[in-house]
């Protein structure tokens, strides 16, 4: 935010001086003696005052390009994978399509982190869908990808997610809202515990 000094100067006073050569006199205490007064010139000067305001002023252009650099320039993206399903619902579906499309536009890495509140050892297919999830990626060009497991943590999936962006250095979460309609993630909080650009996509 740029601010902007502004100087008000007020309009300046005139300087009088009052000579004593006609002294007014005024009734005095009989206590004080008029032997101790002494004519003295009384002299009023003012200078201008400067006052100094901050005033809000739009961003200059300096600041808004790095933020515009930031939306153009994403080289680690993460991928939540929520839902339960071994072959991946439409919403976990696109959400990968649409990772491995920016990874290959922007040359990208792309992480995915499978969240699930059960330990690994109660999910039954869990192992059929990280192979689906490697058979979309490679479909969108995506052999090679970094795969992170946080289940049976008792944390919610957006502390989670948010805790991997930030210990990896995210630059873009892509997410379907699928994963919001099925109470998976609270929307109020992902402002609050991810700390970088957050895509969303419709049904």
């Amino acid at each position: 935010m740029a601010l902007v000094h502004i100087a008000i100067a007020l309009p300046p006073e005139t300087t009088q001086s009052f000579s004593s050569a006609a002294p007014i006199r005024t009734p005095l205490p009989s206590a004080l003696s008029s032997s101790h007064l002494k004519p003295r010139n009384v002299s009023f000067s003012t200078k201008p005052l400067t006052t100094s305001l901050q005033v809000k002023s739009r961003a200059s252009e300096s600041e808004v390009i790095p933020l515009a650099y930031t939306f153009t320039e994403f080289k680690q993206l993460l991928l939540p994978v929520i839902d339960r399903n071994p072959y991946l619902t439409e919403g976990t579906k696109q959400a990968t399509a649409t990772v491995a499309a920016l990874a290959k536009k922007y040359g990208a890495e792309i992480t995915v982190v499978v969240i699930d509140e059960k330990e690994k050892e109660t999910l039954t297919e869990h192992e059929t869908q990280l192979a689906s999830i490697r058979w979309h990626l490679s479909e969108g060009g995506f052999q090679e990808f970094k795969l992170l497991e946080r289940l049976g943590e008792g944390n919610k999936p957006t502390a989670i997610i948010g805790e991997v962006a930030d210990e990896m250095n995210m630059d873009l979460v892509i997410m379907s809202m699928e994963a919001i309609h099925s109470k998976h993630v609270d929307a109020n909080l992902l402002a609050e515990f991810i700390p970088c650009p957050v895509l969303l996509l419709p049904l």
